[in-house]
């Protein structure tokens, strides 16, 4: 698979001719709604077995061998050149496709009112090819240890015809916001607390969710070990059951962190207790606060080498978000949010606004700015083909267990381009 940032006066035939591909190819691949008019600094996959490299200055065969993770000669072989001969500057190499990894990959999904629409719906038709376990979003634990569940409409169905099963997500959310005072009941009252193991395992037993994943977010530091305890009780009754046990945890870089967010997350403990762990690796750039990347590369990557201290990676996936921001400037604290898009809209923002989108090499993410109709300044951050493929990188490199996305229904199809050229998905777990 190849990816292609778009130049100027490029056009769709062109980038297809450079890679042996068809607009056709490019245009699936990417579900390109203007293929005419495509954005200066657009990412493109490029549907092809393997992919090019251009030889750029200063380049050997050694050095781009490093890159790619093979070898000179192999190179050289593939390519008919010979090993030692000084490359020159624009030669197109072909590079084969590495043997792809094993991994888990889950996905929340969101229904919102009181109907499942059917852009979720064919959200969830869509991804779960590419997905291990399902997850509906979500059930929520109530003061007295009942619970409200989420539409399931034919989540359930459309799982199994694809080889993905349902995990069962309980979550301490009340009145739209996820509640300290709420978890510490859960937490601490025994009768509730046994009622709300009892609910769930009865629920997931007859609904047939494979296991259960509990967002217990906004944990008091002092309810950690309360957490601890309620979580060993939960492993016992739930692997009697014969359902896994998952935990998603807010992102942190060393245990002593005590803020609301993350210092009831204990990652030692929760890494020995549950079967996985999510790290909400995502969010530092979020609707109430200033424009930067939602998941920058390498805020994310401390997070996941704190994790890897105190956990095996073979239970940590890496969360994902699906979506990007749009925000008015300047940045006043208190003042409006920043407007949530999808990839294929951030896409076609750029287009309608005549933007450039450029790409931040610290952070790996794409971005642009925009001056809207009244005047105002706007700087957009999203994710695209570069910034995911840096995430799958990142998996590869850490030899985590996978990946979790929040949350299905914002259209980002280069993703799971990427994410089936990149891995095997472990599927009927």
């Amino acid at each position: 698979m190849q990816i292609h940032v778009v130049k100027p006066n490029e056009t769709l035939f062109g980038i297809a001719n450079t890679y042996g591909s068809t607009t056709q190819a490019i245009i699936a691949a990417n579900e390109l709604d203007a293929p005419n008019q495509l954005v200066i600094g657009q990412a493109l996959v490029i549907p092809i077995v393997g992919s090019f490299h251009f030889v750029q200055p200063g380049e050997s065969l050694f050095t781009i061998a490093r890159k790619y993770d093979t070898t000179a000669a192999k190179l050289a072989q593939i390519n008919n050149i010979p090993a030692d001969a000084p490359l020159r500057v624009g030669l197109r190499l072909y590079i084969p496709p590495l043997p792809k990894t094993n991994i888990h990959s889950i996905a929340y999904i969101e229904p919102m009112g009181t109907t499942v629409t059917p852009v979720i719906e064919n959200a969830a038709r869509k991804a779960t090819p590419f997905l291990t376990h399902l997850l509906p979003f979500s059930y929520r634990a109530n003061r007295d240890g009942s619970l409200t569940p989420p539409l399931l409409n034919d989540f359930q169905n459309i799982a199994r015809s694809n080889g993905a099963t349902l995990t069962m997500v309980v979550s301490n959310l009340e009145e739209g916001s996820f509640s300290s005072e709420l978890v510490h009941i859960l937490l601490t009252v025994q009768a509730v607390q046994d009622r709300l193991l009892d609910e769930i395992t009865n629920t997931a037993t007859r609904v047939g969710f494979t296991g259960v994943d509990f967002d217990f977010e906004y944990v008091l530091p002092a309810d950690r070990e309360a957490y601890n305890s309620f979580l060993r009780k939960a492993k016992t009754r739930f692997q009697s059951a014969g359902l896994q046990l998952s935990t998603a945890l807010a992102p942190k870089t060393s245990s002593a962190e005590g803020n609301l967010q993350s210092g009831g997350h204990d990652y030692a403990a929760q890494g020995k207790i549950v079967d996985y762990v999510l790290l909400m690796t995502y969010e530092w750039g979020y609707s109430a606060g200033p424009a930067r990347a939602v998941s920058p590369i390498d805020e994310v990557r401390k997070v996941v080498d704190y994790a890897l201290t105190v956990m095996p990676a073979d239970k940590i996936l890496l969360g994902q978000n699906l979506y990007g921001y749009d925000w008015t400037l300047p940045f006043v604290q208190g003042g409006p949010n920043a407007k949530a898009l999808s990839p294929q809209q951030a896409i076609t923002l750029a287009r309608e606004t005549n933007s450039v989108i450029q790409y931040d090499t610290v952070s790996q993410a794409p971005f642009f700015n925009y001056v809207d109709e009244n005047g105002r300044q706007h700087e957009v951050w999203f994710e695209d083909a570069r910034s995911i493929q840096a995430k799958f990188n990142l998996i590869k490199e850490k030899k985590l267990r996978g990946i979790g996305y929040w949350k299905l229904g914002l259209a980002f199809p280069q993703n799971w381009v990427l994410l089936n050229d990149n891995f095997n998905i472990v599927k009927n777990e």
